[in-house]
C-alpha cells in the first residue's frame, strides 16, 4: 500500500510540476536553469563517482545500527557494503544536484544529518572546499566506512560526528553564529523531521538553504514537509520530489513550486 502510495505521488507530481518555463521569479528560474537543470559533466565527478562503484562492489559485512525510522527493521543487522551501496546512496543524478545547489550558494558552513558512507558528503566538500562541514550519522560501522572514503578522496574539511541526530544536532547548532546549507537527510519521522527544522530556524539568514530529502516517504513526512512550507519565516521552496528545498529570501514573495527532475 505504501509503495502504491508513493508511486501515486510520482505521477500527481509528474503531471503538476513545471519546468523553467513559467516561472516568474528571476531567482527561482536562475536556480532552476543554471543549477538544477545543468547536467553537464564535471571533472569533480568523476573520483566520487570512481568510489561509488567500489562501494557496490565492496564485501565488508558490517553491523547496522539504525536510529531512525527504520530502526525497528534493522538495528544489529549483518549487511554488506554494497547492499547499502546498492540501496542507500543517494542516485548519482542528485548527488551531483546537491553538488551543484552547494557550489551555487557557496556556504561558509554545511550541516548533513545522515552520513551513510560518505558519498553525497564527498560532494558537498568537493562543492565547498572552504567551508566547514560537519556530517552526522548514527551508525558507527557505516561512519567509519565513510572516514575511510574521506581519506581516500583527500577531503580535510569534513567532520563526522557519531550518535543520535537528537542529541547531536543541537550542539552542533550551538556553534555556529549562522547556519548556511542544512542537508537532513535522516531518521523520516515527521517529528523529528520537524524539530530539526524548528532548531534551525533561529539561525537562518537571507541566504540559507534547508534541504529535506524523501519528502514523500510516507504520509507523516508529506505532513512534515506542508507544516515546513506553510511556516511564516519560509519565503519559498522548490519541491523536486526526491527533496524540497526551503529558502528564506526576505525580499520575494512567498510561493511554492514543484519542479520536475
Amino acid at each position: 500500500m505504501v509503495k502504491f502510495q508513493f508511486i501515486k505521488d510520482f505521477i500527481t507530481h509528474r503531471l503538476t510540476s513545471k519546468t523553467r518555463h513559467g516561472i516568474h521569479s528571476p531567482f527561482v528560474y536562475k536556480m532552476i536553469d543554471e543549477v538544477i537543470y545543468d547536467l553537464k559533466t564535471k571533472d569533480e565527478y568523476k573520483n566520487i563517482e570512481d568510489l561509488r562503484k567500489k562501494l557496490i562492489s565492496d564485501n565488508r559485512i558490517i553491523t547496522i545500527t539504525d536510529l531512525g525510522a527504520g530502526s525497528h527493521m534493522n538495528n544489529n543487522k549483518q549487511k554488506a557494503v554494497a547492499q547499502i551501496a546498492k540501496n542507500a546512496l543517494k542516485p548519482q543524478k542528485l548527488a551531483q544536484l546537491i553538488y551543484r545547489l552547494a557550489k551555487e550558494m557557496q556556504p561558509s558552513n554545511i550541516i548533513e544529518l545522515g552520513t551513510c558512507l560518505g558519498v553525497t558528503t564527498s560532494y558537498l566538500a568537493k562543492a565547498a572546499p572552504h567551508a566547514t562541514i560537519i556530517t552526522m550519522e548514527g551508525c558507527p560501522e557505516t561512519a567509519k566506512v565513510a572516514r575511510e572514503n574521506f581519506q581516500d578522496l583527500g577531503l580535510s574539511n569534513i567532520q563526522l560526528e557519531i550518535g543520535n541526530f537528537d542529541d547531536n544536532f543541537p550542539n552542533v547548532i550551538d556553534r555556529f553564529q549562522k547556519l548556511d546549507f542544512v542537508f537532513i537527510d535522516g531518521n523520516h519521522r515527521k517529528d523529528a523531521t520537524l524539530d530539526y527544522f524548528k532548531w534551525s530556524l533561529p539561525k537562518v539568514h537571507e541566504n540559507s538553504l534547508l534541504i529535506f530529502d524523501d519528502i514523500y516517504w510516507s504520509k507523516g513526512m508529506k505532513e512534515a514537509w506542508e507544516e515546513v512550507k506553510n511556516h511564516p519565516d519560509v519565503s519559498f521552496t522548490i519541491d523536486l520530489f526526491w527533496i524540497g528545498l526551503v529558502f528564506f529570501r526576505k525580499g520575494q514573495a512567498k510561493e511554492h513550486f514543484k519542479v520536475k527532475f
